[in-house]
């Protein structure tokens, strides 16, 4: 039988750690967090933070002699303030029901990650995660205002400040979020929410190729458009979708894109929309019905789901110039045929995210990734780089891809950040092996 601790030692990465971890303290309040790091800098003890495991770089993995901070039990919405349109909270508060609560408000908490359902804010901001509605509202690191942040020693501390403009010292907020818990431990969030959009309308169109629907998405671009949402799914992962949901979504094009417009004038803004997509797709529909939208962007939800159906994967992460997005999804498929592995594919196509996903063989051992879909991962960091892009968008570097980032950041300023980490944590027990 499983430890009860088996739950808790890795993340939605897969990664097997060697044994079980030290301890597991499941914090209660603030002052479990305090006690805990205090303790542990006394004592040399690292310590993983972790959420709800959602995180799909190995950054929530605990190795055996390891202290796991479990902090989703602080989940508290503390304060929804619909006058300057900010929300208090603390980490464990899961993605979806801050948007719900904020919802009744007339507002909306943009980020809505992949796992928007089940992720918490505290991994959110880790993970300076990112979403479908990214394109135009940008990642998690835009809507945080201010955080409460237990330091390496047990020190709370407060960075940041309740006001959508402000300049006094150093960003430390900025600094924090995205650090993967190698800097402390967030307890507390002040976020920006936004006027929850009154009309949206949705356009799902069809292309012969790949290259055809990135160069219609980069098309938007051009004509001064910025969709809420713009995504875009090849050949491989709809023909996945429609063995899962028994849709015909493969019949109608190589690729397709969603596209969605938000605000008083989304309609107009679709219609400018659908003129450029509708120079080269093979099929569109619009529309500005909620229910039918629902529909056409299940299209878009169903893509993982669909591609684990199949089986185990490697959900990997990559961001390219947008204006390089066709070479960036040309060269995937490349590399899938080179290393022989089953690569499918989709993306945030309005800020140059994409979403290779390996599917690996059904006899591979629990954590262990097979050698070809190892060099298929590696020929796609590279790729990005080679490219001008980064190997991690949104999900994080976490134990996986800590070997990129020397390839990736320039030595210099690599340094730099190893020395700020030292400065935040003098004993090195927070996250160590991780991120950086």
């Amino acid at each position: 039988m499983a430890s009860p601790a088996a739950a808790l030692v890795t993340d939605r990465s897969g990664v097997v750690p060697a044994g079980p971890p030290l301890a597991v303290v499941r914090a209660g309040d603030v002052e479990d967090v305090r006690r805990t790091l205090a303790e542990a800098s006394r004592t040399g003890t690292p310590v993983v933070t972790r959420g709800a495991g959602t995180g799909l770089a190995g950054a929530a993995a605990a190795a055996p002699g390891e202290i796991v901070l479990d902090v989703s039990g602080l989940d508290r919405i503390l304060a929804i303030d619909p006058v300057d349109q900010v929300a208090r909270v603390e980490p464990g508060v899961i993605t979806a029901e801050l948007d719900r609560a904020a919802a009744a408000f007339g507002l909306m908490y943009a980020p809505d990650p992949g796992s928007v359902a089940t992720c918490t804010i505290g991994g959110n901001i880790a993970t300076n995660a990112g979403g479908l509605r990214g394109a135009k509202y940008g990642v998690t690191r835009d809507s945080v205002l201010a955080l409460d942040v237990v330091l390496a020693d047990g020190t709370l501390l407060h960075v940041g400040r309740n006001t959508v403009k402000g300049v006094a010292g150093l960003d430390l907020t900025g600094l924090i979020v995205g650090s993967e818990g190698t800097l402390g431990v967030v307890v507390g969030a002040t976020l920006r929410l936004l006027p929850r959009p009154t009309r949206i309308a949705t356009a799902v169109a069809y292309f012969a190729s790949v290259a055809d629907a990135a160069a219609a998405a980069t098309g938007l671009g051009a004509a001064a458009l910025r969709p809420a949402v713009l995504e875009l799914v090849d050949a491989k992962t709809l023909a996945a979708i429609d063995a899962l949901r028994g849709t015909g979504h493969a019949e109608r094009g190589a690729a397709l894109l969603l596209v969605q417009a938000d605000g008083f004038g989304a309609a107009e803004e679709l219609e400018a929309a659908a003129a450029v997509l509708a120079r080269t797709a093979t099929a569109l529909t619009t529309t500005t019905d909620p229910a039918v939208a629902a529909e056409l962007a299940a299209a878009r939800r169903d893509a993982l789901p669909a591609i684990e159906a199949r089986g185990r994967a490697l959900i990997e992460d990559i961001a390219v110039p947008r204006s390089r997005l066709a070479e960036a999804i040309g060269g995937v498929h490349a590399i899938a045929a080179d290393t022989g592995t089953d690569i499918y594919t989709f993306a945030h196509a309005g800020d140059g995210n994409l979403h290779p996903i390996i599917r690996l063989d059904g006899d591979a051992e629990p954590g262990a990734v097979p050698p070809a879909a190892q060099r298929a991962a590696d020929d796609i960091f590279a790729l990005a780089l080679s490219l001008g892009g980064t190997v991690t968008a949104e999900h994080g570097i976490g134990l996986l891809k800590r070997h990129w980032l020397e390839r990736e950041l320039d030595p210099a300023a690599l340094a730099l950040q190893r020395r700020i980490k030292a400065l935040f944590d003098p004993a090195g027990i927070l996250n160590p092996g991780k991120a950086i």
